[in-house]
């Protein structure tokens, strides 16, 4: 594989990972912005989502909530890691720059773009939207106008935890549906956040893709070293801005 073709790949790699990754982190960022509290249970609707990915072919707030639905799980799926096989119409592969590569990848590509944008202008041009971000930026003020503030902010939080079920449902054929993914994935999310700065929806997006391309780069050339690499970029962004790339400084 030459140096273009080689590059081409691993992008497109590092990109249907990233939109993996936003799947989790834009929902944790958006319950953080609306709700200044961090969802410990988060990573555990994304492994929640795997599981129900798995039934869906085959059939055709708080820390406490992660430690139910994770043995909820154990109880209706097993303990035994589950395999899901992806849809036959994204099962074959395509070949870029003569180089083959999975056609549910580039799948992934586009679903992260599509909601991605669905996102942004749900929040941009909708009232609902309107309201989440006036009530993440006063939320005394749109009680004080007459909006149920409760109702926004359960909103927010179904929003937030569907978005981490769907990553859950579309990672599912990539990795093997188990009961470790949610501790691995939380991390994964928390440095998402982080990076991109808390309760910023660009931020979150802008964290999922550095975060998609250290770990995919990071595998190819050292892979011992992977997990340090995506650390160091953490620590470089916070001694450059410790509210994040795109977050607010306190």
């Amino acid at each position: 594989m030459d140096l273009t073709a080689f590059l081409v790949v691993e992008s497109l790699n590092a990109l249907s990972q990233a939109a993996l990754l936003f799947f989790l982190g834009v929902g944790l960022t958006l319950i953080f912005g609306i709700m200044r509290i961090v969802n410990f249970a988060h990573g555990t609707f994304y492994m929640l989502g795997a599981f129900i990915g798995y039934s869906a072919v085959r059939f055709s707030g708080s820390f406490g909530l992660a430690l139910v639905l994770t043995e909820l799980i154990r109880l209706g799926w097993g303990s035994e890691a589950l395999q899901v096989e992806p849809p036959l119409t994204f099962s074959g592969i395509v070949f870029v720059l003569d180089e083959p590569f999975p056609t549910y990848r580039l799948f992934l590509v586009s679903a992260g773009i599509l909601v991605a944008l669905t996102i942004w202008q749900f929040l941009e041009r909708s009232r609902l939207g309107l309201l989440i971000r006036a009530t993440s930026q006063n939320a005394e003020m749109v009680h004080a106008l007459g909006t149920d503030i409760r109702l926004v902010r359960s909103a927010v939080f179904g929003i937030g935890c569907g978005l981490a079920g769907l990553g859950g449902v579309l990672a599912a054929p990539l990795v093997t549906a188990s009961i470790g993914m949610a501790a691995e994935m939380i991390i994964d999310a928390f440095v998402i956040v982080i990076i991109g700065g808390m309760g910023s929806f660009p931020g979150s997006l802008l964290g999922a893709v550095l975060v998609a391309f250290v770990q995919v780069f990071g595998e190819y050339y050292l892979p011992d070293l992977a997990l340090a690499f995506m650390y160091l970029v953490m620590l470089l962004v916070l001694v450059v801005r410790p509210g994040g790339l795109l977050g607010k400084e306190a």
